[in-house]
Parts: structure tokens; C-alpha cells; sequence
């Protein structure tokens, strides 16, 4: 059983994470996270069938085979219906049909975890002896699963990945033993050709299976010009890179009004089909130079000329060639993706072989590590604006972290630079102020940690398109200040903000109705009362921390009035969509909980449902506060994980890799140890834990990734495996005192845990991840108090004997 239970883990994990980066490609962040929820819900669902239909046990070893290729046959099924019944979440305010299609494919895709769960739950239940045992096993072929996720998309892509997790779970019902007298050698040989058959199209995936992508993908644009073809295409561990080739393709970014000439050839890049960075055709940097004058980005090498540079996420490369065009000394690239590096490689000479230009250094990391590592200061640090224009209100990145654009971030930035350096931001412009304001607003808040002036060291001017903020190693000097004036005037630029600007300066020549960027910018530097400017303004415009690093989240409470209003009237209310699906989330991950939890209520005669009472209640109530508990902790550890292993993938790999190996530990440990102990233990390290969390933006940032992975996996075994002792512990008492509970505690435990993923995100975006691990903390005390009280309940009499072995 244990073998078979080790395979099936592994590709539902395999399955779960990959979906991450389906859901990424084919749509936008916001439903990378949905698949969390997914799986939790059918965990919970598993626990409510194996109490309505306990049957199941009667014959499970076939049981258990059938679930394996229900768990294949799904996943393919399920990933099938997306492709066909794409969900539109640009629409969902105007068209409620979508709301359909979204609890479609949430409940279909969650089909796969119902039959991975059930099979849990059944072993659970049929062996109560081996319960650690087999908890352990879950735990650890999840852990093995999530390394797959990582080593497999890069030699099959994610569409093969999905063939792979089916053809795990095929070998998985082949290694369920039979007896001989149930064996039929036909069936065992179609699974086997049916495992094998799987197995090898995940190498070589079929069209049909390529991920459709949203049509409002920057991608998806590029691909309908009459004459676009796909040059590359690839895929690691935490993306996939296109670059294609169509002559309507232009791109110059920062430009102004004065720009007449055309830009050269380009070709787009794209990363997660979204996201246009321009591969330009040059032969040499300096075939840029008659259009730099119109550019903003020219303006921090006019004002430090042959300056040392670092651009940082250059992608396809523009900013760099800027740089040299300008007559840089050095550009120093720190691209985060090496797949990025090896698309803008492949294109050679067409591009200049720029990423291996000899005034270039390439480094291949995260930018917020290099600027942590030791090493050299710079004149002029750019942040490369690495995404294309989206509205505020299309919510796409509400809920993607951006370490980059913390307070941290810039703070780390400005270290970097030599007295007199300049840090460089660019940013869309929004109506109202929003993105452009946020950025002043950190750039303000890390310019007063280094000890500067905000007042003395900011400029900002915008393009009709653009915002470029300078933040200056010290005060910038009245000749610079005159310097910027002359530039913004020869571009026909428009100044924001600048030490000593008067009113009449603003909104000459890309001219609004009003002057709203110099007000919102004015009034944010100026008040008296900053934090109280900015709780009275329309939006969430608050510089992002590491601790709620979601730079591309404005939406606030008080707004739900005026969405609901507006929501069927316009194209999007402002907020957004991703918030508006989390919202909706929520509300679909508590009705659910609520019917998986009473629903085995409803097949009890009404003499025997009245012994399940406060025992009952008792009994579960534990395994409830464990489901909250183990997310509200898993989560935040994830998302921050990210910052100091530089890219989503990696974090969900590495931690939660070892967060399921060790719990996995912790459940074979736990016949040795108290429940109560164990979750007080638990309760002071999650704080402490807490407490700890600055330290990964701290020194330890600039480690080796070795060393990162080291030090993460192990920061989070001592918790890790403490969080695994709690549950085997209490089943196990559960099934001494209740047996006939235990499908149901499992299913409690699933079905509150659907709920915690959803609130953990909501936590996070309005009060931070420290907030979410105290209430991880608060949830292992509430267990911990339940189990007590549990304990002191006498069994009920007549309680059944256990379920047969």
C-alpha cells in the first residue's frame, strides 16, 4: 500500500504545483493561487464521501486502484475543460455567466485531489494501526512530488507535466497489491499500456494539449498580426519564454512627444505570454543614439555621463542598450530568468549579441540578492519597467509579490550607489495617480532611511505614457535641477516634481484637465501627516513592505459601496478583477466548507444523529483548527520564501518540499509525544518565527542559492516537524474513542483548510504575513485548547467497534 500511496502523492503534488504554472501562462497571477484552494477542496470532499459511502472500504485495495486512475483520468479531463471552456476574468463584472465557468473549473479541477484525498482517507481509516505510517507517506511523496514540479517543465513543458502526474498515477494503481484470485492479467496489462502510453506523450506532448491562452495576453495580441511567427519557445522550472517576430511589433519605452523617427526592427519577447520587452536589431549599441533624446531613460547617463550601471530585469534588453548608447563605462545586467538570457542569445547578431557585449556583465539572480551581496557602487541603478501597461482596475497583478518595489528593495537600492548616484524607476501612469504615486512614495520613505532630504533629493517627470523617478545619493545641486529642466523641455516632458518647482512648470505639454500627478506628489511629500494623507486618499498608494510586498494592490475595504455599484454598469469597477475573484473565492471556499462539514448529517436516522452532539462536536473541532492552523503558517512562510529564494517556483518547491518531508517525520514521531506539548511548542515557534522573518532580507539575502536552499530547509524543519505530530496524534485518539468519526475529521480538516488558503491571501493583502502567522498561531492554540477539551469528554456509549482491517 505504501508504495502505491508514495506514487499517487507525488503526482498530485506534481499535478498541484504545475497548475501554478498553467494557471500563470493561460491567465494571470491570481489564478496561480486558486490551485492551493483547488486541491484543498478536494481533500475536503473526500472525507464527506468516505462518510456517506463507507462501502468504499469493503474491497480497497481495488478501491484504491480505481481512485489512482480516477485521479489520472481527471487530471487530463479536467486541464481538457479549461482548454474548452476558457473562464473570462475581464468580464466577470459584466457577464455573471462567468461566474459559472469559474465554479466549473474550480470544481472540476479539484476532482483529481477528491480521488488522491479519498484514498488518503480510506487508508487512514482501514488501518488505524498504521495511520503515522501512512500519513508519512502522503507527506513525503508530496515533498518528492514538488521537486518533480521543478525538474520536469524544463524537458516537457507544463502540458507534458500534466501527462506525466497521470502516467504516476497509473503506476501507482499497478503497484496496489491484489490477490491472486482477483487478479485479471487483461486489465493489469491495458493500465500498464495505458501508464506507458501516457508516460511517453509527456515527452512530447500533443497540440490539442497546448495551454490556450487569455485573449487579453500581451502575447495573444502579437500572435493575430498577419505576418507573426514564433521564433522560440521554452520552458524552466517557473516559466515559459516566447519571442516572436511580426513587423507591427514597436516598442520604445519612455518615449515623448519629440520621438519622430522610426525605432529599428524588434521583436517581442514574452514571459508567461504576457508582458512585451522589444529585442532590438542592432549592430552596434550605438545605432540607438538619434533616438535617445526622446527617451526617459536617457536622462540618469545625461546627468552622470560614462557612468557604471546596473540594470536591473533588463528581460529583452532595451534599457541596456540605452545605457551604452549613452556611453556607459559598464552596464551590469542582473536578469532573474536564464531563459530570458538564452531567448535574447539565440537571436545572435540580429540583436548585437548583447547580453555578451564586452561592456556588459551578466549576472543571473535575483535582483534583490545582488544588491544584497557585497560588491561594488554604481552610478545609476536602473529598475527596468518589466511589465506592460495594465489598468489598475484589471486587478491582473493585485496579488503578485514584487520585492523590487518594497521599501527594502529601494532602500537596498540607494546603498548601492555612489555618493551622488542615481536610482531610476519607471512606472505607467494611472487615472488617478496610483502605480507613479506608490513609487514616490517608497522612493520618499527609503530616501529618509539612508538620512536624505526627499524634499532635496527626488525629481519626477512623466511622457504621456510614463513616469521616471530619480532618487539622488544626496541633494541634487541647482545645476542638475536646471539640467533636468533643459531635457524635460527638449523631449517635451512634462516635470512632476523637482526641488524648486513652481506650479506654472507642470502639465505644459502632455496637458490633463488638471495637474493631479503634481498634486498627489506635492501633497504626499508636504504633509504634515503622511500616514494620514494616505489612509484619506481614494486608494491604497501606501509603499509596500516586505511583509505586504503587493505592489500592484490598491484596492481598499471602504470601496466595496462604489464596486457593487458600478459592478454590470462598467467594463471593471476599480479594485480589480483579481481581488474581485479572490472575494469570490472566499465565498465559494466557505459554502463549500459549510456543506462538507454538515453534509454527513444528513444520511444519519434521527435517533442515531442525536448522539452526534457535543462529543462530536468535541471530537472535530480539533481537526478544524489544524486545517486553518497548518495554511495560515504554510502560506505566509511561502510567499515570503520568495524574496530569498528569488522566484516563486523555487519557494513553492523548496518550502513547500520541506515542509511535507519533515511533517512527514513529525507523524512517524508522534506516538512518542503529547498532542498538548506538541501545539504549545508550536503556537511560541510560529511566533518566533514571526518575529525572525526580517532576517531573510537581512545579510543572509546575499548567500549563494545553495546557501539559501540550506538555510531555508533548515530554518523550516524544527517546524516543519512539529506541524506533522499534531494530526496522527489526535486521529489516532479519535479512532480509540470514535471510529466512526475519523472519514469525517478528515473531511473537517480538508474543508476548513479551503478556507484558510483563501483568507491567508486576504490576510495578506490587507495586514501583512506577520498577520497571517499570528493567526496560524492563534488557530494551533484553538486545537490545542479543543484536544484538551475533547479529552476530558467521555466516550459515547455504543460507540461502534472499528472499521473492519
Amino acid at each position: 500500500m505504501i508504495p502505491g500511496l508514495f506514487l499517487l502523492s507525488a503526482a498530485a503534488l506534481a499535478f498541484e504545483v504545475n497548475l501554478t504554472r498553467i494557471f500563470s501562462v493561460a491567465q494571470f497571477y491570481h489564478f496561480a493561487f486558486m490551485t492551493v484552494s483547488l486541491a484543498l477542496l478536494g481533500f475536503g470532499a473526500s472525507g464527506t464521501l468516505l462518510s456517506l459511502a463507507p462501502g468504499l472500504a469493503r474491497r480497497p485495495t481495488r478501491t484504491l486502484a480505481m481512485l489512482s486512475w480516477g485521479f489520472a483520468l481527471t487530471a487530463v479531463g479536467s486541464y481538457g475543460l479549461t482548454l474548452l471552456l476558457p473562464f473570462d476574468s475581464f468580464r466577470v463584472a459584466l457577464d455573471p455567466g462567468q461566474w459559472g465557468v469559474l465554479a466549473l473549473h474550480y470544481l472540476a479541477l479539484s476532482s483529481p485531489f477528491l480521488c488522491i484525498g479519498t484514498a488518503v482517507g480510506l487508508l487512514l481509516a482501514i488501518r488505524p494501526e498504521a495511520v503515522r505510517r501512512t500519513y508519512a507517506a502522503n507527506l513525503v511523496g508530496s515533498s518528492a512530488g514538488c521537486l518533480l514540479a521543478v525538474v520536469a517543465p524544463p524537458l516537457m513543458g507544463a502540458e507534458g507535466v500534466v501527462l506525466l502526474s497521470a502516467g504516476l498515477a497509473g503506476l501507482a494503481a499497478l503497484s496496489f497489491p491484489l490477490k491472486p484470485e482477483t487478479r485479471d492479467l487483461k486489465s493489469l496489462l491495458l493500465q500498464a499500456v495505458l501508464t506507458l502510453s501516457l508516460l511517453t506523450l509527456a515527452l512530447r506532448p500533443p497540440a490539442l494539449l497546448e495551454i490556450r491562452l487569455s485573449p487579453y495576453k500581451g502575447l495573444s495580441y502579437a500572435l493575430r498580426y498577419p505576418d507573426a511567427r514564433t521564433l522560440f519557445r521554452g520552458w524552466n522550472s517557473f516559466s515559459r519564454v516566447d519571442v516572436v517576430e511580426a513587423t507591427a511589433i514597436r516598442s520604445l519605452p519612455g518615449q515623448g512627444f519629440a520621438c519622430t523617427g522610426q525605432p529599428p526592427p524588434q521583436r517581442g519577447l514574452f514571459v508567461d505570454g504576457d508582458n512585451l520587452s522589444p529585442i532590438t536589431h542592432v549592430t552596434d549599441p550605438t545605432d540607438l543614439r538619434p533616438l535617445t533624446d526622446c527617451l526617459l531613460t536617457t536622462l540618469p547617463y545625461r546627468l552622470r555621463p560614462g557612468a557604471r550601471a546596473l540594470v536591473v530585469e533588463p528581460r529583452g534588453g532595451f534599457d541596456l542598450l540605452v545605457a551604452l548608447a549613452e556611453g556607459a563605462e559598464r552596464a551590469t545586467a542582473v536578469e532573474p530568468n536564464p531563459l530570458v538570457v538564452r531567448a535574447v542569445q539565440a537571436q545572435g547578431g540580429w540583436a548585437g549579441d548583447l547580453y555578451d557585449h564586452p561592456r556588459v556583465e551578466r549576472f543571473e539572480e535575483e535582483g534583490r540578492v545582488f544588491l544584497t551581496r557585497p560588491g561594488p557602487p554604481y552610478d545609476v541603478i536602473l529598475l527596468s519597467l518589466s511589465s506592460t501597461y495594465h489598468p489598475v482596475t484589471s486587478g491582473a497583478y493585485s496579488l503578485m509579490e514584487d520585492y523590487r518595489y518594497t521599501v527594502e528593495g529601494f532602500t537596498a537600492a540607494l546603498e548601492r550607489l555612489e555618493e551622488g548616484g542615481l536610482l531610476a524607476v519607471v512606472r505607467w501612469l494611472q487615472v488617478p495617480p496610483s502605480e507613479s504615486l506608490r513609487a514616490f512614495g517608497l522612493a520618499v520613505e527609503a530616501v529618509e532611511r539612508t538620512g536624505g532630504d526627499p524634499a532635496q533629493s527626488l525629481i519626477a517627470l512623466r511622457s504621456y505614457n510614463q513616469m521616471l523617478v530619480l532618487a539622488r545619493r544626496g541633494p541634487f545641486t541647482p545645476q542638475e535641477v536646471d539640467q533636468v529642466r533643459t531635457f524635460a523641455a527638449a523631449g517635451f516632458f512634462d516635470l512632476v516634481y523637482a526641488p524648486t518647482i513652481r506650479p506654472e512648470e507642470v502639465n505644459r505639454f502632455n496637458v490633463l484637465p488638471s495637474p493631479d500627478y503634481y498634486r498627489a506628489f506635492t501633497g504626499l511629500l508636504g504633509s504634515a501627516d503622511r500616514d494620514g494623507w494616505l489612509t484619506a486618499y481614494p486608494y491604497d498608494v501606501a509603499p509596500p513592505t516586505d511583509d505586504r510586498p503587493f505592489f500592484g494592490h490598491f484596492f481598499r475595504w471602504r470601496q466595496v459601496g462604489e464596486v457593487l455599484a458600478m459592478a454590470g454598469h462598467v467594463w471593471q469597477p476599480f479594485g480589480g478583477a483579481g481581488y474581485l475573484v479572490l472575494l469570490g473565492l472566499l465565498g465559494v471556499a466557505a459554502a463549500a466548507a459549510s456543506l462538507l462539514v454538515l453534509l454527513p448529517l444528513a444520511g444519519r436516522r434521527p435517533t442515531r444523529a442525536a448522539l452526534y452532539g457535543l462529543e462530536t462536536f468535541a471530537g472535530l473541532s480539533p481537526f478544524g483548527f489544524l486545517g486553518l492552523a497548518y495554511l495560515l503558517v504554510e502560506i505566509p512562510l511561502l510567499q515570503r520564501f520568495i524574496l530569498f529564494l528569488g522566484h516563486p517556483a523555487y519557494a513553492m518547491a523548496t518550502v513547500l518540499g520541506t515542509l511535507l518531508l519533515f511533517s512527514g517525520l513529525g507523524s512517524l514521531l508522534s506516538k512518542r509525544v503529547r498532542p498538548g506539548p506538541a501545539m504549545a511548542a508550536l503556537v511560541g515557534m510560529v511566533l518566533v518565527y514571526r518575529a525572525g522573518l526580517p532576517l531573510l532580507s537581512g545579510p543572509l539575502l546575499g548567500l549563494p542559492l545553495w546557501g539559501r536552499l540550506a538555510v531555508t530547509v533548515g530554518s523550516l524543519a524544527p517546524l516543519a516537524t512539529l506541524m506533522g505530530i499534531p494530526f496522527p496524534r489526535i486521529l489516532a485518539l479519535l479512532q480509540e474513542r470514535s471510529p466512526d468519526l475519523t472519514a469525517w475529521a478528515w473531511g473537517v480538516n480538508g474543508a476548513l483548510s479551503v478556507v484558510a488558503s483563501v483568507l491567508a491571501a486576504l490576510a495578506a493583502l490587507s495586514w501583512g504575513f506577520g498577520a497571517v502567522l499570528l493567526l496560524g498561531a492563534a488557530c494551533y492554540l484553538g486545537a490545542w485548547v479543543t484536544t484538551a477539551w475533547a479529552i476530558r469528554i467521555p466516550p459515547r456509549a455504543g460507540a461502534p467497534p472499528p472499521p473492519a482491517r
